[in-house]
């Protein structure tokens, strides 16, 4: 590799200025090389620098911008896979919210209901709050065996 290195010097003291923005060519060649390993060591860092006439600190900074780049757009997707999962759990929230009012205000009628009643004397749960639990027709049996079907 020193042998590369003198000739990278080299080529840089021929070199009066070099130009501070990649061609398509050169970002493809680094673009190919950063997908098969984001990291950079040395002897590849010089190797490129060879072959695509820059400097190898440039190779390495373009490298690290990419790496910066890639890590921001990861973040920015699992930004937005969170935004999205939790906007499903604002909406479910409000949803469930919804529910327990309807449920509350049913349990308040049936409070209401009860209430209003003398269910000691005249209120005959066998024959309508049971069935009004279980539909029309419907048998409901307890687990003592008792059955408060109509029949």
């Amino acid at each position: 590799m020193q042998m590369d290195r003198f000739q990278y010097s080299q080529t840089r003291k021929q070199q009066t200025k070099y130009q501070k923005r990649l061609t398509q060519d050169q970002v493809r060649l680094l673009e190919t090389n950063f997908t098969m390993n984001n990291k950079l060591d040395p002897d590849l860092k010089f190797r490129l620098a060879l072959e695509l006439g820059i400097p190898p600190r440039q190779v390495a900074i373009w490298f690290q911008n990419k790496r910066a780049r890639a890590k921001n757009q990861s973040l920015e997707v699992d930004h937005q896979a969170l935004q999205i999962r939790f906007e499903n759990v604002l909406v479910d929230n409000e949803r469930l919210k919804g529910e327990v009012e309807k449920l509350k205000n049913e349990l308040s009628m049936i409070k209401g209901t009860l209430n209003s009643r003398d269910i000691s004397s005249s209120y005959d749960l066998e024959g309508e709050l049971y069935p009004s639990l279980i539909g029309d027709g419907g048998q409901f049996v307890t687990s003592n065996k008792y059955d408060f079907s109509d029949s």
